[in-house]
């Protein structure tokens, strides 16, 4: 089925008739427009005809290029950007989460119960899943367990997870649905976290345990996973996202396909598949950078490590806050299927994008990576660290030595922020997020955010990278703030950056002639107010492929 889905979608961009735009010209007149072009930084205007850019320069250059049938969009001095681009996210996931149950607002146990109570009782019987809990956030920090949410849930199965996605909480009811007990063993990769006293399971599954209850959840419809992604690029296009790297599953391809058949994907989707399933790819002579210009195939994600807020980064040292662990290697990290996966789809021109969290995680990839580059046939493989988030300063020097691309979220810094140190202590913390760093040395940086781990929004990504003011407000310097970045380096890490990581910037990611028009045009000038608020701008319009998709009322 895989292997035909991927045939019949290569035959599709072979020959698709999309519905497409007009080829009528456009000139956006009287803006200020930062082109991420280092030849033409700053213009005032520019015309594009139909969904691609034909000049960018003075209001003067535009005007005389236009003629009576041009539409002129007066951009009245805001500042227009090329559209922003996120470098991973759990696209049709995130459809998902803005139609389901959201914890992520619970500040308190009492208000985590309050939220979960509420939403059983107007879905009794129904799968619970989703919710986004941060225990970091609560008077107590300590993770919740089954017992917190059994009594109003004895009939209504419930896994929710943790913002991170490295773990979740399963009630009672969830666990006998799926066998799990105090004598299942946690399978490798993966932690059932279990009572000191009793043995009981606590309700929490970490990384690979959780496919346990993943296995027995329902499939969501066709029609569901649709309406998802609809809200999906909803949401994007209100906040100037107009190209997104994606963690794609079957259904998610399947999904996309007929979005862009219908002509109603109002974001480009750049997809990521399972590593485990490269073969697939392999046999239908997919290789990087194959499909349209809204829809690509080629890449392929796998994990290393899981996440720091689990206690499942993997690192060299024991954590700082439980001695009795460094974190957990996936499974396939221990069997070796990772570095036998990687090699071989490398060896047949597949992008590798590895989630690496902890410092050992990134250095085992790096050495992965190495193997890679000296044992294979050489081309332009784009290799790529997902999160990169915990780097010795010796592996940043690799990185750029190995041309490995540092794929960061950065609003994770601020996030992070408040409660890393307690896990892997004051010294580990100095290479934490490192991005001064990965510049400085001349690593490839590209931005995005892991949505729904982190808020869409890349203004706040931004914000993020340029101040490093942790959400509690208790670094107004900066957390580290030697590793904070300019507001044009972070601009470019968004757009770019993230353009050339995909394969796609001679396509996109900047703002001068033959390339698609997506931009975004903001509220408040970034370059020049306080970076302080650039948090509190927002997106006054979106412009996808060559059209006005947004418009703020």
């Amino acid at each position: 089925m895989k292997n035909l889905l991927l045939v019949i979608f290569m035959l599709t961009i072979a020959g698709i008739c999309c519905v497409t735009n007009s080829q009528q010209k456009k000139a956006f007149i009287n803006g200020k427009i930062y082109t991420v072009n280092p030849q033409q930084p700053l213009v005032e205007a520019v015309l594009i005809e139909g969904n691609k850019i034909i000049k960018a320069g003075s209001n003067d250059e535009i005007k005389s290029l236009s003629n009576s049938q041009t539409e002129i969009i007066d951009l009245k001095g805001k500042l227009m950007l090329p559209g922003f681009i996120d470098n991973h996210v759990h696209f049709i996931s995130g459809g998902f989460y803005l139609t389901g149950i959201d914890l992520r607002p619970a500040k308190s146990t009492s208000e985590f119960k309050a939220i979960l109570q509420d939403y059983v009782t107007q879905h009794e019987g129904k799968w619970i899943t989703g919710g986004n809990w941060n225990h970091e956030a609560w008077e107590a920090k300590d993770l919740p367990t089954k017992e917190m949410i059994d009594d109003f849930s004895p009939t209504t199965p419930i896994f929710v997870d943790r913002f991170d996605g490295h773990m979740a909480l399963a009630n009672s009811y969830a666990l006998k649905l799926a066998g799990i007990d105090k004598n299942t063993e946690s399978p490798e990769g993966g932690l059932i976290v279990k009572d000191p006293v009793t043995g009981e399971p606590t309700g929490i599954l970490k990384d690979n345990a959780m496919s346990f209850i993943y296995s027995i959840i329902p499939t969501p419809s066709d029609e569901e996973y649709y309406e998802a992604a609809w809200y999906a690029l909803d949401h994007a296009k209100k906040l100037g996202v107009t190209s997104v790297q994606d963690i794609t599953y079957a259904k998610d391809l399947e999904t996309y396909k007929k979005l862009e058949q219908e002509g109603k994907l109002t974001c480009r989707i750049y997809t990521r598949m399972p590593i485990s399933n490269y073969q697939s790819l392999v046999k239908g002579g997919i290789k990087y950078n194959s499909g349209s210009e809204k829809l690509k195939l080629g890449s392929l994600k796998g994990f290393a490590d899981g996440s720091l807020g689990s206690s499942t980064a993997w690192f060299f040292e024991p954590y700082h806050q439980d001695p009795t662990t460094s974190g957990l290697p996936m499974d396939i990290v221990i069997d070796g299927s990772l570095k036998k996966w990687a090699l071989d789809a490398d060896k047949n021109q597949l992008q590798l994008s590895i989630h690496a969290i902890g410092d050992r995680a990134n250095s085992y990839m790096l050495d992965v990576f190495e193997e890679i580059i000296k044992t294979n046939p050489a081309w332009d493989r784009r290799l790529r660290i997902e999160h990169a988030q915990h780097v010795k300063f010796d592996d940043i020097k690799r990185f750029a030595e190995l041309d490995v691309i540092a794929s960061v979220q950065p609003y994770h810094c601020i996030d992070d922020g408040v409660w890393a140190e307690k896990r892997i202590g004051p010294e580990r913390i100095k290479y934490t997020y490192p991005f001064r760093s990965f510049i400085d040395s001349g690593v490839k940086l590209c931005f995005g955010t892991d949505w729904t781990v982190a808020p869409l929004n890349p203004l706040l990504g931004i914000y993020a990278a340029v101040t490093r003011r942790t959400l509690d407000e208790l670094n107004p310097e900066g957390w580290i703030p030697e590793q904070k970045i300019f507001v044009e380096e972070a601009i470019k890490c968004y757009t770019i950056n993230s353009a050339y990581a995909a394969f796609e910037e001679d396509i996109k990611g900047s703002i001068e002639p033959d390339k698609l028009a997506d931009f975004v045009v903001l509220s408040e000038d970034i370059l020049k107010i306080d970076p302080v608020k650039i948090k509190d701008v927002v997106v006054e319009m979106t412009v996808f492929d060559g059209e006005i998709i947004y418009r703020m009322r």
